[in-house]
């Protein structure tokens, strides 16, 4: 344990820490164009299209309303009718049912056509980069000028790029009717932000080592030229995972682009304060996850994808197999304990007060340090104080929020085996609580 602890912190941890902010290149070199993706959006779409259009002039914004039963559609056509005339720049994508609501990947693959519609012949799709932002996302004003880098899509090779993501609400302690539930919220919220600021991004950092960094379902940049290359004979681009995101990148990475990663901008989204939301939605990641172990196979047998590569992206997959392999294996040593301490009680505790104890401490420090060592980093790197014993603090309950995942692994287990495959939709935090569906389960 001590060995693996030392080869994570050596592989992860220090690449991590030790990266330095790359040189930016020009955005007028490429076409932008940011897909919004919307399901009963109202509540935030409005102030997502006046920062995307306010901020980016020069891009295009899609929106794509899924057949929503709420005032999206309404919204953004009152803000394309603007000022007496229409902004040519914010384009409304509307899809009905029975096409729609059927998942995000396929209401980006009707941006995909609309845009494809749009655009001009005669333009490079090489130099027409598609960004895929939740409705709740503010790109970072920077995040043009950095994808355009040398290094990114400066780099004919490239053909995604995946943003750092953040949460937008660290600071904003949610209503409720009791402290107790607002601290609740608020912490949830600011344990999102860390995970996604360190942990996944140091990961995300490593996989460069290994060519195999994978997307994300907000701050997404991909070059038109590379779905191009993946749409097939259908045209879709993004196909039928709930994990829409990573399965991109799996096709992307087995065609032979090169993805890339970059923590130099990023895009801020709504951090969930309701611990029932936050389940939901790690349900159907973890049951994406699961879906997309179809793709071992295609992983494995790709001339693009190194040994090394594969390996880590069947790591990936295995994760939630592993979780409920760990949740049925990890309580036996425990119940052993508990039956041979029925049995006989003062052989055990000879036994527990003869030094054994120190095996369960060795067991439990290791267990919990590589989840524990982002607290600090978190405090000391991304929120710029030196209050280590709250990153201490902050590292134990991130410890603990991991620990959810073996929960939704089980619940992504059962939808799948009862052939729930249909899309959970995350309510904003904004929503109204009551006479909102939370989740699509046919």
């Amino acid at each position: 344990m001590s060995v693996a602890f030392i080869v994570y912190v050596v592989v992860i941890v220090v690449p991590y820490l030790r990266r330095k902010p790359a040189p930016v290149g020009d955005p007028a070199d490429f076409e932008w164009h940011f897909f919004v993706p919307c399901r009963d959006e109202q509540a935030v779409i409005g102030e997502t299209v006046r920062y995307l259009r306010s901020t980016f002039r020069r891009a295009h914004v899609w929106v794509v309303d899924d057949d929503s039963e709420d005032r999206t559609a309404r919204v953004v056509r009152a803000l394309w009718r603007r000022n007496g005339g229409y902004d040519e720049h914010l384009h409304l994508v509307a899809r009905t049912r029975p096409e729609a609501r059927t998942g995000k990947g396929d209401a980006l693959n009707a941006a995909y056509h609309a845009l494809d519609e749009w655009l001009d012949p005669r333009k490079s799709r090489a130099d027409v980069v598609v960004v895929v932002v939740d409705a709740d996302g503010r790109p970072a004003p920077n995040c043009l000028e950095v994808c355009a880098a040398g290094h990114l899509f400066g780099d004919e090779q490239i053909g995604a790029v995946q943003l750092d993501v953040r949460m937008s609400n660290v600071r904003t302690r949610p209503p409720g009717r009791t402290w107790a539930s607002r601290a609740f919220g608020l912490k949830l919220a600011q344990l999102q932000d860390l995970e996604f600021r360190t942990a996944i991004a140091a990961i995300q950092t490593s996989r460069g080592f290994t060519g195999t960094i994978s997307m994300g379902g907000n701050g997404q940049f991909t070059r038109l030229a590379a779905l191009d290359s993946i749409a097939g004979e259908e045209r879709q681009p993004w196909r039928g995972s709930l994990l829409e995101d990573f399965e991109l990148g799996v096709h992307l990475l087995t065609a032979g682009w090169r993805t890339g990663f970059t923590p130099d901008s990023h895009v801020a989204q709504e951090g969930l304060y309701s611990l029932r939301r936050f389940l939901v939605q790690r349900t159907r990641w973890g049951q994406g996850t699961m879906q997309c172990s179809r793709y071992l196979r295609r992983i494995w047998d790709s001339p693009h994808v190194s040994t090394l590569g594969a390996a880590e992206m069947m790591y990936y997959l295995a994760q939630p197999w592993m979780q409920l392999l760990g949740s049925l294996l990890y309580p036996v040593p425990f119940l052993l304990l508990l039956i041979g301490t029925a049995g006989d009680p003062a052989q055990v505790w000879t036994w527990f007060t003869g030094g054994a104890w120190i095996l369960f401490v060795i067991y439990g420090s290791f267990g919990l340090l590589p989840f524990i060592v982002w607290g600090p980093i978190y405090q000391l790197k991304c929120l710029r104080s030196k209050n280590i014993f709250r990153g201490i603090g902050m590292g134990l309950l991130y410890a603990v929020y991991i620990y959810t995942f073996y929960i939704t692994s089980w619940r992504a287990l059962l939808r799948l085996v009862r052939g729930r495959n249909g899309w959970a939709k995350t309510r904003r935090n904004t929503e109204a609580t009551a006479g909102v569906k939370v989740a699509l389960d046919s």
